[in-house]
């Protein structure tokens, strides 16, 4: 009997090792969409951080003699893509370019995303008035289309990368606010909150520490696509002329710069382009994968092979007996 027991410890510490929950970071190498979405983004975001460092003032160093090269893998690394038609390295462009439109797409995003969230986890746990006060702010908002808003605004004042993000954050705060105002009112009815406030715990405790855990999931998938639609807008009101203004240069704005070119120096127009596209829909990827992945009734899926992903099972597999 004594041999028996450290084999049956042995056992159920493997067992319970083979049924452990898988990383996150397991079923993201597993999902292969949404590792290549993540390595683009994680890429996208290291070429802003770090890629000025590098390039210095080549994104802005004209050669005359050097206009509208194709690209060409004799010119050196900077000329790997080609040329503006100022003589302009597209290498340095672009990465000058993720630069300036991530500092304006990051910061409305997370800007939107606190006050947003912060009102409507307010207004949905409280309820009453306070509820119809905000989801009516929310209403104003949203009856006037945001690039409507943001041209208007652009135009009257002068176009610049903090206006821009002012106007987008804003613009953007009732997606949010509806979102949390939509979980809070459905969680203050939960058995735990009524027992946290039947403890006496204050409304501010109860919201931070027992809804937004919930909520915060639902609340990161929204704002990583609305990240794609903020970085989207931005181009367009920068290729309209209203966004970021020369010297400065974003993937809207070098769209803009080069479209009259599209016949003769078609990687002027095309490689913003497609770095535009790429990363939105890298973002967009993720943000479903995301979704499945912080629904704690749904992360299951992403550890099943991939073939019997695609058959939606109608339980979790641990519940069967």
């Amino acid at each position: 009997m004594p041999r028996e027991e450290p084999a049956a410890a042995e056992a159920a510490e493997a067992a319970s090792a083979r049924n452990a929950r898988p990383s996150r970071w397991r079923m993201l190498r597993r999902d292969r969409a949404a590792a290549a979405g993540a390595v683009v983004l994680t890429v996208v975001a290291l070429v802003a951080l770090f890629g000025r460092l590098f390039i210095g003032d080549r994104a802005q160093r004209q050669d005359l003699d050097a206009s509208l090269r194709p690209p060409s893998l004799s010119d050196g690394t900077y000329g790997l893509l080609g040329t503006d038609v100022l003589g302009r390295s597209m290498v340095a462009r672009l990465i000058e370019a993720a630069a300036t439109t991530l500092s304006v797409a990051v910061p409305a995003v997370l800007c939107s995303l606190a006050i947003g969230s912060a009102l409507g986890l307010w207004a949905g746990y409280h309820g009453g008035r306070r509820e119809s006060v905000a989801m009516r702010i929310a209403d104003v908002i949203l009856s006037f289309p945001s690039l409507l808003i943001a041209v208007v605004v652009l135009y009257v004042f002068s176009p610049s990368a903090l206006n821009l993000v002012l106007i987008l954050a804003v613009t953007r705060i009732p997606v949010y606010l509806r979102t949390a105002r939509a979980e809070a009112a459905e969680l203050r009815s939960r058995l735990f909150v009524d027992a946290a406030r039947t403890f006496g715990t204050p409304s501010r405790t109860i919201i931070h520490r027992h809804i937004l855990p919930i909520a915060l999931p639902t609340l990161l998938t929204v704002a990583t696509l609305d990240f794609c639609f903020v970085m989207l807008t931005e181009s367009s009101l920068s290729f309209l002329g209203i966004g970021i203004q020369p010297p400065d240069v974003s993937w809207g704005l070098m769209v803009a710069q080069g479209r009259q070119y599209l016949q003769t120096a078609w990687w002027i127009t095309v490689l913003p382009g497609l770095a535009i596209v790429l990363t939105t829909v890298s973002a967009t990827v993720l943000a479903a994968w995301a979704r499945i992945a912080t629904d704690p009734a749904q992360r299951w899926r992403l550890s099943l092979p991939r073939k019997r992903r695609a058959a939606p099972a109608a339980v979790p597999p641990e519940t069967i007996p």
